[in-house]
């Protein structure tokens, strides 16, 4: 797991759409969140709140491999205003604990937690 890179938490304090893919038996699966609902672990995950996603979690239990872009205009990029985010790493969905009870009393719509250990983050902007 790499730390969080200071530019990419720059992004998550703008607002911005959050593309979110994972592989399943039928191929990739992509949904969407917005930046403000990120978040960081104190351990240093990203934690995503789950309102449905359920595809999302059933390709999870089969391949944890979770890619993710972000991005937004606010933030100064390499080549002039705007920046993004291409990001990998694992995830897995917590429904329980700390975690989640911290995520469900700032987002009481969340059902769980899609929490993602992050092993690369390349700024793309």
């Amino acid at each position: 797991m790499i730390p969080i890179p200071d530019k990419m938490k720059e992004v998550m304090a703008h607002e911005g759409v959050v593309a979110i893919v994972t592989q399943g038996i039928e191929g990739p699966h992509m949904v969407n969140t917005w930046n403000s609902y990120l978040r960081i672990s104190g351990d240093g995950k990203l934690l995503v709140p789950v309102g449905y996603m359920h595809v999302t979690e059933n390709n999870l239990a089969q391949n944890p491999r979770v890619l993710i872009t972000l991005g937004a205009r606010e933030v100064e990029g390499t080549h002039g205003p705007g920046t993004g985010f291409f990001v990998e790493g694992t995830g897995t969905i917590v429904d329980s604990g700390p975690t989640f009870d911290s995520t469900k009393a700032t987002f009481p719509w969340a059902r769980a937690v899609l929490e993602i250990k992050v092993s690369a983050a390349k700024q793309t902007l």
